[in-house]
């Protein structure tokens, strides 16, 4: 069975994050604009940011967007 896809995006952008692609401060694109990239609905990225948000690695401001918190041990 393969990975949920979900979890494929929540594991994608963690690792962007570890690698150093995506720094601290850096904002992610929109929700729409994941959806597109990841070629996913809006309810597997919203489900990919809440994983994210719990990990601590992102944090979303009301009307600003969503943004890297703090850099993953690689």
């Amino acid at each position: 069975m393969s990975e949920a896809a979900y979890l494929q995006v929540a594991r994608d952008i963690r690792e962007q994050v570890r690698s150093g692609h995506l720094k601290p401060g850096d904002k992610l694109p929109s929700f729409a604009a994941l959806c597109e990239q990841y070629e996913v609905s809006n309810t597997v990225i919203r489900a990919a940011m809440l994983i994210l948000k719990a990990e601590g690695v992102i944090d979303g401001r009301q009307g600003k967007g969503v943004y890297v918190t703090k850099p993953l041990p690689r």
